[in-house]
């Protein structure tokens, strides 16, 4: 069993030096794109890839840099092909993403006038496991960022957590490393400042080695380079960079 996880980039919100932090996760004949944030059209094209490349996307908050390029995505394919797209995303945000994300870009009278005139759409509950291809499975983790906003972290075939972001969940990071047989953790990492809706590298470095040494940094600032080599022993995943699960 192969599958891949190629970052389209590892940046926090306001980096400029890196694409937001989507990424493609990959088997021997599905692709899945993971967020569509703002710069998710201009990475796919620097990577020479195509938005008709990808069966599904998934929306895991509605944060610009996770769900802002889904207008353009949507606008590719139906003047392309005619195609939409497979959209997995919470039940939880399933209106919200048209009503206060979308509609505004995409409302045309008596054309597009809902989410399903643009997506297929295929909402997911919580806590369930959902097979996506003969080597992909999903599951939902409702994890806290901002204050009245839903988000939610990924388990990939249960045993890689994907952080969507999150404030620090020491207890969770611990039960799935030493209880749910958890192999490795991309944890979004806000390199400065104090973590108010953001897990810091300062709270990742307080982690047991045991789990520490399964996490890898993303999401991170354009300070990034002054902190290799400063984070026992995490590593930085790099945009572009195609990674075997």
């Amino acid at each position: 069993m192969t599958v891949k996880l190629q970052m389209l980039g590892t940046g926090s919100a306001f980096a400029k030096n890196y694409f937001n932090n989507n990424a493609l996760l990959m088997d021997s004949g599905f692709t899945l794109l993971i967020d569509c944030g703002i710069t998710a059209p201009l990475a796919m094209h620097e990577l020479g890839r195509s938005f008709e490349e990808v069966e599904a996307t998934l929306i895991t908050h509605l944060h610009a840099d996770h769900a802002g390029g889904l207008e353009e995505l949507a606008l590719t394919l139906l003047h392309t092909t005619g195609r939409k797209m497979t959209l997995l995303l919470p039940e939880a945000l399933v209106d919200p993403l048209w009503e206060l994300t979308l509609m505004g870009g995409l409302y045309q009278e008596g054309i597009m006038t809902s989410l399903d005139d643009v997506f297929h759409i295929r909402p997911l509950k919580p806590d369930t496991v959902y097979t996506l291809s003969p080597e992909i499975t999903v599951r939902l983790i409702r994890t806290p960022h901002i204050p009245g906003k839903d988000s939610y972290s990924l388990m990939l075939n249960e045993e890689i957590f994907y952080s969507a972001d999150m404030t620090f969940e020491p207890e969770l990071l611990t039960c799935l490393v030493r209880s749910g047989g958890c192999r490795k953790i991309y944890h979004d990492c806000q390199l400065e400042g104090a973590g108010v809706v953001h897990t810091t590298l300062e709270e990742l470095k307080s982690l047991p080695e045991d789990i520490r040494s399964r996490i890898s940094l993303m999401h991170y600032g354009d300070e990034k380079p002054d902190y290799v080599g400063r984070t026992s022993g995490m590593d930085f995943l790099e945009q572009h960079v195609v990674y075997y699960l």
